[in-house]
């Protein structure tokens, strides 16, 4: 009897000692694409092609006792050069960072706070048939600034749900050429559009077999303010394929909608006006990639 109290009472020890750990995790996937085609002399026509990609996605996360806190980082930019005489135009770019502080209030909840930041590096434009070109977009143009309070369900490490009734986005446009012409929703003449209304965010990561992976991600809003009935949506879809340690193959779609964005449709004859509609980005890529992950536990 006397051993069981002893064991019992260690048990009980290392529980709650547990519970007063500090535990960090960091890590993060480097991946570079490159892609080229050369021809000479090619009977069957010839198009010389140079495509560059990388990307760095970086997490770190925070546990200790009932409070969590995740933050996360994707960095992505890419570029494709068509012909001897053509110019690199951009194909990716991307900055989208990520923090969200949460409360275990039981059955898997969590009471969160949650905040983003979202925006690009660089000018974007659309080509015309005579080549010629109008920017569509820039550095904090758009940028979007999102702060959020609400639940989060997490039952497993694979899946999590956030419902928020109360959010706040403010939309940002610092490029005085596309706050003139009310670019992305902004009254023209200015840089700030600020939004109130429900959102909802959705993970699920998960290795669907060895050296294969998913990665699904759904955000969508509602502006109480504006036709809250029209629900912006950001859906991306990953398959990454591990072939060794240095090499990753993956495919991916994303699909945007803002009701406030105006994206470049193309005319019949091949130039482009500014109108709303569905936003479609697929890519498949082969190159090196690189994982790290660290675990760190500290005791109170």
């Amino acid at each position: 009897m006397k051993k069981i109290l002893t064991v019992l009472l260690l048990l009980s020890f290392g529980s709650m000692q547990a519970q007063n750990d500090t535990i960090w995790r960091n890590g993060g996937l480097f991946n570079f694409n490159f892609n080229q085609a050369n021809f000479y002399q090619w009977a069957g026509g010839n198009n010389n092609s140079l495509a560059l990609n990388g990307l760095v996605s970086v997490f770190s996360k925070y546990k200790k006792g009932s409070w969590s806190w995740d933050n996360t980082g994707d960095f992505a930019l890419g570029a494709i050069k068509q012909g001897d005489g053509g110019e690199l135009r951009k194909s990716d770019d991307r900055i989208d960072i990520n923090s969200k502080l949460g409360y275990d209030i039981g059955n898997k909840l969590y009471f969160s706070l949650l905040g983003g930041f979202r925006t690009q590096f660089t000018e974007g434009f659309v080509f015309n048939q005579d080549n010629s070109r109008n920017r569509i977009s820039n550095l904090l143009a758009p940028a979007y600034a999102l702060a959020s309070i609400g639940i989060d369900y997490k039952p497993n490490a694979d899946f999590t749900l956030f419902l928020s009734p109360v959010t706040s986005r403010t939309l940002i446009v610092m490029d005085d050429q596309l706050s003139q012409v009310g670019a992305f929703g902004v009254k023209p003449g200015e840089t700030i559009l600020a939004e109130f209304g429900a959102y909802m965010t959705t993970k699920y990561k998960k290795n669907l077999m060895e050296n294969v992976m998913l990665s699904l991600k759904l955000d969508l809003f509602s502006n109480y303010l504006d036709n809250p009935q029209n629900v912006d949506v950001n859906l991306e879809l990953l398959f990454a394929f591990k072939i060794n340690k240095f090499l990753q193959a993956s495919i991916s779609s994303t699909l945007l909608y803002d009701d406030n964005t105006q994206v470049p449709v193309q005319l019949d004859n091949g130039d482009y006006r500014q109108g709303k509609g569905v936003q479609l980005k697929n890519v498949i890529g082969i190159g090196l990639a690189y994982k790290i992950q660290g675990f760190k536990t500290a005791k109170k």
